[in-house]
């Protein structure tokens, strides 16, 4: 064990041991002695002890209902802290004998390996300053835990970090372990749930606090480093324009198949936006007027203030009077009690330009080291922040813009549009929108769902355009799509070229991407409407639920190739929108390994990517570990764009194209054709009490009715997550891996893994979500859960669970997984303990649930449900 272990393990233990006085202090010593006899039941469970197993079993199941919430909050609560233990040692202080993380070392080392590739130190120097990454933070309802209680968890990770020092006197150490033992006691008495479905607004809120509390700091601290390390390697600086990572959102803009997502929902929350953003500029302005006390000032800076003492002082007032008043506008224009000021900031560059003048005259004084304090933090989140902390996407589905048009032409007795074939819609919507006149007429009167798409319209033609990012079309299929959310921006007074970005999900819609791209880039009149750049959306959720994780991957990656050649030919800078969830099924993947498996030139110096749920916080909750996931972004988008990945061999893309039609095959006969699997998987997995829990503002299906093509993928992979079947991310997967293994194509597919990031990244995937499978789980919820006639099918799909970690060990030549990644495989190892009980608990209340006639639980009972789903998504680490 390394002294980094040790130290993990320490604080986990300590944590675990004042949560464990806590429990005992509230319910007595007899409740923890059951907690701990069940926590060493499941240890001793894992070693296939088949009477422990039993016994454990029999201790649940005659747990009286009035401890059944106890017990599961104890679990969760104990798997909660170990996160915030191993959180915290991912950014701790490292001793002088201690390596650095490759977080800390990504950069410092690229930089080097770049210099030694013949790249100049201008050149790299140029690169960074051009790099555009946009972390688009979702709402995606995988994010269970309560912000109230992120924020006490937050608190004892800072408490762990003033605890990190070795020359704390005994009554210092005394005092921090009581400061934890007192927060870890406020999180056991806090409802770790919300009682309430969120609303969107509710959402955005929650990620306004990630940005107030973490990136606010955490992004000049890495734009420090980042600019140290350019100092250091190639003797350059970053500019003061430069801002390699800006934050966007989709929280209250994503109305597709989300009703309360309306036009009312998203003006509140763009002025949300306004008034956090105009608070948190106004505390970067105090203590920077409190600092700035400095007499010389430049020429340009006296003709703003005159002869004044203390030139910053007065000019930066200024500002915070234009700050002030632009907070109480939002705040009045929230109470919709609107007080037009014309001190209200109504562009970004109006906040920078004070900050750049009170730059520029300090390094003219020679005050070089005082301009590049705090002031240049404040310059850097106004360039990454702007006026309203993160800018709204917006998303919609494209037949409500298609029912929006086709309630128009009948109207106008033009005939129904959605009765058009391609060519004819897209000669009228280019017509009219190069034409002079408008086309809504005054009295026409559309339905409600028309209204609402108009008026979400008209919202953002009321708004500065630096507040919002893209239009995203869900479920895109044609050229005529993004022409139709052009007109209707234009129809509603949007004088600006907004992004309109059409969105390809379905294997079907991947493998159409390019051509339906290359039709919109060919059309008459298009390229004056938006330049010379197109924004294009990949979607991984809806592609791996409808074709399995491993034909998706390939489809997105071929997509991604196409997509390239497309804007190449036309002379257009391409953009590529990545709409990642946090898991395998979903896309998800380590960011620094994500981005180096791209097709080569994809990336070219930007990225644009989702940020979904609970990945969000583990990402960016706490400002050090953010700062180390920027690093990552940046520093994998650097090395994608100067030292890209080979093209893969024409032998590989042969291979992987069969793998990926086999998969397919298999995948989908399961899936779509086996008539027990939609019954299955509502009776095996909690599916159906998902739909019911208060997790996010979006119902949990497109439709009321149907199977599994009508759920959202995020319900699809969650359910699984918690039986750990994990089925979406390997099903079909393996057996495909498994017979070109038996055809004698072994050695390929170690020759992919070795030189071809793409395909490496897809098995080490692979390999990590199959630890964190578990098939005697999955058989125990299926056993206590499903009609006995289904049980064939669970077996078979463990059958098929055990074949593909087979394959991957074989495929790895290892004997177990994770071996050449042994801190995961400690981390899942930790963990079980704890899931395990959770499980166990999960049936129970299943059970107990539908046993009812009408399916209902006592409150305190469905709260137990929810803790355990909390607990096991604690867990896992990344559920949905």
């Amino acid at each position: 064990m390394t002294q980094i272990d040790a130290r993990l393990r320490r604080d986990v233990h300590d944590l675990g041991e004042l949560l464990g006085n806590t429990i005992e202090a509230h319910l007595g010593a007899a409740f923890l002695q059951r907690i701990e006899r069940i926590r060493l039941g499941a240890k001793r469970g894992r070693s296939q002890d088949e009477d422990s197993h039993e016994a454990l079993l029999q201790v649940l199941q005659e747990l009286p209902d009035d401890q059944l919430l106890p017990v599961c909050r104890a679990f969760n609560q104990f798997l909660n802290l170990a996160n915030i233990a191993e959180q915290h040692h991912r950014i701790r202080r490292r001793r002088a004998d201690e390596p650095l993380p490759f977080e800390e070392r990504c950069i410092a080392e690229l930089l080097e390996r770049l210099r030694g590739a013949g790249h100049s130190g201008a050149e790299v120097a140029q690169q960074v300053a051009q790099l555009d990454i946009e972390l688009v933070l979702t709402a995606h309802p995988t994010e269970v835990t309560r912000r109230t209680l992120i924020q006490k968890y937050d608190a004892i990770a800072a408490a762990l970090a003033r605890a990190d020092h070795d020359d704390l006197s005994a009554t210092e150490q005394q005092a921090l372990r009581e400061e934890l033992a007192r927060l870890i006691s406020e999180a056991w008495f806090t409802d770790e749930i919300r009682r309430q479905r969120p609303t969107p607004i509710d959402e955005a809120k929650w990620g306004f606090a990630v940005i107030e509390h973490s990136l606010w700091q955490a992004l000049p601290d890495f734009l420090r480093r980042l600019d140290g390390e350019l100092q250091r390697s190639c003797d350059q600086r970053l500019p003061l324009h430069a801002a390699p990572v800006r934050m966007a959102s989709w929280m209250g803009g994503d109305r597709d198949g989300n009703p309360n997502v309306t036009a009312r929902v998203t003006r509140e929350v763009l002025l949300l936006g306004r008034w956090m953003a105009a608070d948190l500029y106004l505390n970067d302005i105090n203590r920077l007027i409190n600092q700035l006390s400095m007499q010389a000032a430049s020429p340009a800076l006296r003709e703003r203030v005159g002869d004044a003492d203390e030139p910053y002082r007065i000019l930066l007032k200024q500002l915070r009077t234009r700050l002030q008043a632009t907070r109480a506008w939002a705040e009045a224009a929230l109470r919709d009690e609107p007080a037009p000021s014309p001190l209200v900031l109504r562009t970004v560059e109006e906040l920078r330009e004070p900050l750049e003048c009170c730059h520029a005259s300090l390094c003219e004084q020679g005050m070089q080291l005082i301009a590049d304090g705090p002031l240049l933090d404040t310059l850097r989140r106004v360039n990454a922040f702007g006026l309203g902390l993160a800018r709204l996407d917006i998303r919609q589905d494209a037949t409500r813009h298609t029912q929006v048009f086709s309630e128009l032409t009948e109207y106008l007795g033009l005939g129904n549009y959605a009765e058009w074939d391609e060519a004819r819609r897209c000669e009228f919507l280019l017509a009219e929108l190069h034409s002079r006149r408008p086309l809504l007429a005054p009295d026409w009167q559309p339905s409600a769902d028309c209204r609402e798409v108009l008026d979400s319209c008209r919202v953002l033609a009321g708004q500065p355009p630096e507040l919002l990012g893209s239009y995203v079309i869900s479920m895109a299929a044609s050229a005529a799509d993004v022409l139709a959310v052009k007109l209707l921006l234009k129809e509603a007074g949007v004088t600006w070229p907004m992004r309109v970005v059409p969105l390809f999900e379905t294997l079907e819609d991947l493998d159409n991407a390019a051509p339906v791209i290359d039709r919109l880039l060919a059309l008459d009149g298009y390229r004056q409407l938006v330049g010379d750049e197109q924004e294009v959306m990949i979607g991984y959720s809806d592609s791996a639920k409808d074709a399995g994780a491993l034909t998706a991957g390939w489809a997105q990656y071929c997509a991604q190739e196409q997509l390239v050649e497309v804007a190449r030919r036309h002379g257009v800078r391409l953009r590529l929108f990545h709409g990642r969830g946090g898991t395998v099924g979903r896309g998800g993947a380590p960011a620094h390994m994500a981005i180096l498996s791209q097709p080569p030139g994809s990336v070219n110096g930007q990225l644009r990517v989702t940020e979904q749920g609970e990945m969000i916080r583990f990402k960016f909750g706490l400002p050090g570990v953010a700062v180390h996931s920027l690093q990552l972004y940046a520093s994998a988008v650097l090395e994608a764009s100067l030292l890209p990945p080979p093209v893969p061999e024409p032998a590989w893309r042969a291979l992987m194209q069969r793998l990926a039609e086999r998969s397919v095959q298999l995948y989908r006969a399961v899936v779509r054709d086996d008539p027990q699997f939609v019954e299955y998987f509502r009776q095996a997995t909690p599916e159906q009490e998902l739909a019911r829990l208060p997790l996010g503002s979006r119902p949990a299906r497109r439709r009321s009715q149907g199977g599994v093509e009508s759920l959202r993928a995020i319900p699809w992979i969650f359910a699984w997550t918690q039986t750990r079947l994990m089925l979406p991310a390997w099903l079909g997967a393996g057996q495909a891996l498994r017979e070109a293994i038996d055809a004698g194509e072994a050695d390929m597919l170690r020759d992919m893994m070795s030189r071809w990031p793409f395909f490496l990244t897809r098995i080490e995937m692979l390999e990590m979500v199959l630890s964190k499978a578990d098939g005697g789980i999955a058989r125990f919820y299926e056993q206590r859960l499903a009609e006995p006639a289904l049980w064939p099918l669970g077996e078979r799909l463990r059958q098929a669970l055990e074949q593909v970690i087979e394959t991957v060990l074989e495929l790895r030549q290892n004997t177990t997984l994770l071996a050449r990644n042994p801190v995961l495989d400690e981390s899942v190892a930790v963990r079980n303990p704890y899931t395990d009980p959770l499980h166990l608990l999960q049936v129970e209340l299943l059970q107990r649930t539908r046993a009812q006639p009408d399916g209902s639980l006592d409150p305190e009972l469905e709260r137990a449900l929810l803790v355990t789903v909390a607990g096991i998504a604690a867990g896992m680490r990344n559920t949905g």
